[in-house]
């Protein structure tokens, strides 16, 4: 496991325009080993024994994922505490709701993060009826609940992109973005979802909040064109670049979630990829490739909103 520290400035490449920033600034390959003497001796300083315990108690089927998904080491390093409050964004069970409802504890609350109902309008296929998504907040909150025990768990709540209240503003330590953020910024020419959403964020987080970033990652030398979003990938320097556009301060880099295995070109999506298997659901051979590849190759990154 690698822990990468930078200056906020390391990856400042203008969000999928691929170009650089007005000062010259070393290339990506070049920042991610700067590696920091002891890092990983500080990532894993915290006492972890509680959170194990939970990840342990998953069900099998949650267990499969653990291997790709690391979350002890990625709550870890994302600094979540018992007693915190946690956004969870796309959430569901055990991932990684279902996980933080045991961890926070009866002084902490998780709440659910989706998308806007304006935005869910614009997944073609995959979008929901209109109308499902009215009450969502109110849906989800009732599902969480069911989930949790009431002594011993965490409070939980929902709020959507875009309809961030004033009761809601500065309540929050962590906001999760796992895997989602591919959709914000794909989506960003149809509404600004990207721009709002990171406005919503600043508004939830208590001054000096995080949000901790797990996101399919696209090859730095990948066109920009195929890696805005649309196959599930994203520049690392986009999304560097796009937090800190809006203010954020980046503060660690991890590769706790990579995999060098996944190497996509410009023919592939992430989709084809386990848990989805997208393209090899009628063929065993590449089924078997596929899942010899494993999930993909994801960034984990650590943003600040400046206290």
């Amino acid at each position: 496991m690698r822990l990468f520290l930078m200056s906020a400035s390391a990856l400042a490449l203008a969000a999928c325009g691929g170009e650089p920033a007005e000062t010259e600034q070393p290339p990506a390959e070049e920042i991610v080993e700067d590696v920091k003497d002891g890092a990983d001796d500080m990532e894993m300083a915290a006492d972890t024994s509680d959170l194990e315990a939970v990840v342990a108690a998953l069900s099998e089927d949650a267990q499969a994922r653990v291997q790709y998904r690391n979350p002890v080491e990625t709550l870890s390093f994302f600094g979540v505490e018992p007693g915190m409050t946690v956004v969870d964004t796309l959430p569901g069970n055990p991932w990684y709701s279902g996980i933080l409802i045991d961890y926070l504890g009866p002084d902490g609350k998780v709440i659910g993060a989706d998308y806007s109902p304006e935005m869910w309008t614009f997944f073609g296929d995959f979008s929901p009826e209109p109308g499902s998504k009215d009450n969502w907040t109110s849906e989800w909150t009732a599902t969480a609940e069911g989930w949790r025990n009431a002594e011993t768990d965490a409070a939980v709540g929902a709020v959507q992109f875009g309809n961030v209240t004033d009761d809601m503003a500065g309540s929050v330590d962590v906001i999760l973005q796992v895997r989602s953020l591919h959709h914000f910024n794909r989506l960003e020419d149809e509404g600004e979802f990207m721009t709002k959403a990171l406005a919503d964020m600043r508004a939830l987080l208590k001054p000096g909040g995080h949000v901790g970033v797990v996101q399919h990652r696209a090859p730095e030398g990948s066109a920009d064109e195929w890696a805005t979003g649309d196959n599930g990938y994203v520049k690392q320097s986009a999304i560097v670049a796009a937090f800190e556009g809006a203010g954020f301060e980046l503060v660690a880099s991890s590769e706790i979630n990579a995999n060098p295995k996944d190497q996509p070109t410009a023919e592939d999506f992430v989709w084809r990829l386990p848990p989805t298997l997208a393209t090899s659901r009628e063929d065993e051979a590449l089924k078997a490739e596929m899942e010899a590849i494993g999930e993909s190759d994801r960034m984990t990154l650590l943003f600040r909103k400046p206290a």
